[in-house]
This record gives C-alpha cells, sequence and structure tokens, in this order.
C-alpha cells in the first residue's frame, strides 16, 4: 500500500515538471488555398485558341491579303459591293465582333480572382473600346505579345493534351469495371490496373504542366491583356482612334488596310448612332433588307449553288430524279424567273454543239466568280455551329467573302442564268446519247441483216 503511495506521488510530480517546462504549442499559420481553375481549363484553352486565331488574323500578312485579294474578289464586287470602305467597315465589323464575345467570357473568368483590377476587367475593357484609356498598361508591345502568343499556344497545346488523356483515362476506368463485374481473368484484371496506375500518373504530370493547376488571376492577367491588345490591334490596322504607342511601329505601311480619308468613318457612324464601339460593330453586321442573309437563304442558295456546280462538271450523269430534285430546292421567285427565261423553248432541240460549248463556256465564268463565295458560306457556317463552337476556325473567312451580304435580287439572277444553261447542255447530252444509241442499235442491226443473208 505505502509502495502504491509513493508510486501515485511520483507519477504526480513527474506529470507536474512537464506541465511546467512544456512550451504551449504555437498556433497553426493559416495558408491562403490558391484557386486554381481546375476543370475550367478546357474553356480557357478554348478562349486561348481564339484569341491566337484573332491575332492571327490581324497580321501584316492578312491584312495585306484583306486589302488586295478579299475586298476584290470578282464575286464580292458583283453582288456583295464594290464600295471599298464599306467591304473594309465590315472586315472590322466582324473581327470587333468576335472579340466582344471572347471578351465576355473573358470577363466571368476574371470575376473569379482576387485582383480587385481584374474583377473590374468588363468595366475597363468598354472603357477602352470606347475612350482608349489603359490606366494600368495592359496592351502589349509587339515584341510582348508575341512571346505571350507562343506560350498560349504550348497552354493550349498541353491542356489539349490533358483533354485527351483523361478521357483515355475514363474509357480505362469503365473497362476495368467491367472487367471486374465480368469476373475475368486475374491476369488480365492485374493487366488492366497497371495501365491504369500510368494512365493516371500521366494525368497527373499533365494537370501539372497545363493550365488546370494555374490560378484565376495568373491566367485572367494572360486573357485581359492579350484581348485589351488584340482590340488595340484592330483599331491600329483599321485607322480607329488613338492606339497605344507600344504599337504604332509595330505595323509595316503595307499592311495599314484603311485608305487615310476613310479612317474616320467608323468613328463617324458610331457619333451618328449614339453608341460605344462595339455596338456600332454589332449594327453593321445586321444585313440589309436587300441581302441573301436578310431573307435567310444564304445557306440555302451556297447549297444550290455547290449542287449545280456539281451538275454542270457532269451533266451527262445528272439522271431525271435528280433534275426534279434540284427543282424543288428553287424559292418562288428563281422558279418564276426560270419560267420567263424558258418561255416558249418547250420541245426545243438542243443538237447545237457549239451552243453547247458557247453554255459551257459561259457557265463557267458565272461559277468562277460564285461559286468561291457559295463555299466560302459552307465553311464559315460549319465553323460557327454549336457542334464547333468551341473550336478554332481553320481559315480566315470573313462574311464579306460568303454570301450572307449578297445582294438577292443579283445572286438570283446569276442562279437563273445557271439553271437555263444547265438545262441546254442536260438536253444536249441526252440527245447526243440518245443519238448514239440509236446509230449504233442501227449499225447492229445492219450487221444482223448481212450475217442472216
Amino acid at each position: 500500500m505505502a509502495l502504491e503511495t509513493l508510486l501515485i506521488k511520483v507519477k504526480t510530480a513527474i506529470s507536474s515538471s512537464f506541465d511546467v517546462v512544456r512550451p504551449s504549442a504555437p498556433k497553426p499559420k493559416l495558408l491562403k488555398k490558391t484557386n486554381n481553375v481546375g476543370v475550367l481549363a478546357f474553356e480557357i484553352a478554348g478562349l486561348m485558341s481564339k484569341l491566337l486565331h484573332l491575332w492571327q488574323a490581324l497580321s501584316d500578312k492578312n491584312m495585306v491579303r484583306l486589302r488586295n485579294e478579299s475586298i476584290s474578289l470578282e464575286g464580292v464586287q458583283k453582288i456583295v459591293s464594290d464600295d471599298e470602305a464599306f467591304l473594309l467597315g465590315l472586315a472590322c465589323a466582324e473581327l470587333a465582333e468576335n472579340l466582344r464575345l471572347v471578351a465576355k467570357s473573358v470577363s466571368r473568368i476574371t470575376k473569379k480572382c482576387d485582383d480587385p483590377n481584374l474583377q473590374r476587367f468588363e468595366q475597363l475593357f468598354d472603357e477602352f473600346a470606347n475612350w482608349g484609356p489603359d490606366p494600368h498598361g495592359w496592351v502589349l508591345s509587339l515584341k510582348e505579345m508575341e512571346a505571350r502568343m507562343k506560350k498560349m499556344d504550348r497552354h493550349v497545346t498541353v491542356t489539349a493534351t490533358l483533354y485527351r488523356e483523361m478521357d483515355e483515362l475514363s474509357v480505362m476506368e469503365s473497362g476495368l469495371s467491367k472487367s471486374l463485374k465480368c469476373k475475368e481473368k486475374e491476369s488480365t484484371i492485374c493487366d488492366l490496373q497497371q495501365k491504369l496506375f500510368w494512365q493516371r500518373q500521366e494525368v497527373k504530370y499533365l494537370k501539372e504542366r497545363s493550365l488546370w493547376n494555374r490560378s484565376f488571376d495568373a491566367v485572367a492577367s494572360m486573357l485581359a491583356r492579350s484581348t485589351f491588345t488584340v482590340l488595340a490591334r484592330i483599331k491600329q490596322v483599321f485607322g480607329i482612334g488613338q492606339f497605344p504607342l507600344s504599337l504604332t511601329r509595330s505595323l509595316s505601311a503595307s499592311a495599314a488596310v484603311h485608305p487615310l480619308m476613310k479612317s474616320s468613318k467608323l468613328e463617324e457612324k458610331s457619333k451618328e448612332l449614339g453608341d460605344g464601339f462595339f455596338e456600332t460593330n454589332s449594327k453593321l453586321l445586321n444585313p440589309p433588307a436587300t441581302t441573301l442573309s436578310a431573307a435567310a437563304l444564304a445557306l440555302h442558295y451556297a447549297n444550290l449553288i455547290i449542287v449545280m456546280e456539281k451538275m454542270i462538271k457532269s451533266p451527262q450523269l445528272v439522271g431525271v430524279d435528280a433534275r426534279d430534285d434540284l427543282y424543288a430546292m428553287l424559292p418562288c421567285s428563281i422558279r418564276s424567273l426560270l419560267r420567263a427565261r424558258l418561255k416558249g423553248s418547250a420541245g426545243f432541240s438542243a443538237s447545237d454543239p457549239v451552243l453547247a460549248g458557247e453554255w459551257r463556256e459561259a457557265l463557267g465564268r458565272i461559277l468562277g466568280w460564285l461559286s468561291p463565295l457559295a463555299h466560302n458560306m459552307i465553311k464559315w457556317q460549319s465553323e460557327r455551329s454549336f457542334e464547333q463552337q468551341n473550336l478554332v476556325p481553320k481559315t480566315n473567312v470573313l462574311l464579306l467573302q460568303t454570301l450572307f451580304f449578297a445582294n438577292k435580287e443579283k445572286t438570283e439572277a446569276a442562279i437563273a442564268e445557271l439553271l437555263v444553261g444547265l438545262n441546254y447542255i442536260w438536253r444536249f447530252e441526252r440527245e447526243m446519247t440518245a443519238k448514239a444509241l440509236f446509230e449504233s442499235a442501227n449499225f447492229n442491226g445492219i450487221l444482223n441483216v448481212k450475217k442472216s443473208s
């Protein structure tokens, strides 16, 4: 009993001594959690791709092509407009509208940032577009922007690879799950588990290297500054207002698409409408009532022209059913034009090879300037379809190079001419084929008569 009492006293004494010498535990430091973009990396990579495409579209090379080739296309001049200032205004308006849509998405990203200036991106961008102030110096010099574009391109490439590998990982996980349910051989399951392990390591590595693990502030700063710089470039090449000195020396004289006497056209229009930069450009893209797009016929006529182009190239392969299908595609306005052109020609003989040759030449000339606009219309539309809206356009096709702004009356007159010519050479081919068959049958009949005699 005495021993137990002694042990209790010793234990109490030791505990007391520890309480005296034990230092108080330091309070843990509160570490601020980094707000990474995570799964939004794929949307952000899409925005970076669009900014890259816009920047490339505004290069000296493409601006020279716009001024010297795109607006000078024969089809554009014939059925869209021959007014250079108007066409350049359309090009500027479309590029500005594309940037506005990108900026709208960027503003959603910047609202998740900690930096108060980035949170105000939408307001600052509108002020920069309308009045020109750049209080935070977000517009980059040409050299800085080129370096930024290369960095963004790397981010886009790695993030795209991450997307593919994550998709592959999902397929592998699903495969393993099915194998376990089906109770396949242990060796097969072990092999799948090993592959799955390495795939997860690959995905983890790519997440570290891609946009996935970047902070909202770092990514948003890159997007914001690039968006400001692209807008400055648009204003510079089209001669609108004042643009930052950092970009002034980056534009060669040959790439300035705006004639100096017409550089204030857009600003004058903006003042007339009382709107900001983007509002003015959006209104310029509203098609006039005389155009195909105002009648919702631009895409339909593009398909119609392409069908006729194939038939004209090989009229001998066009059957009666295909001809009827083509006629069914025609709207009432073109049917009326066609009836008027073909009036009085019912039952005519299309047997003149000289006239057929002249029609082929005439149709070739019309298709030479009309077909490119039709094909451009299909390209432009397909790149902006719902399935493709998050991808980068593969071409630099602008609306002015399509049937979007084409004059309805002039386009329908050209289509009617194609139909009249196609009708003649189609009948010519059928009559020549029938004649050849008839002559062949007669020849075979003569041979048979000679053999029997």
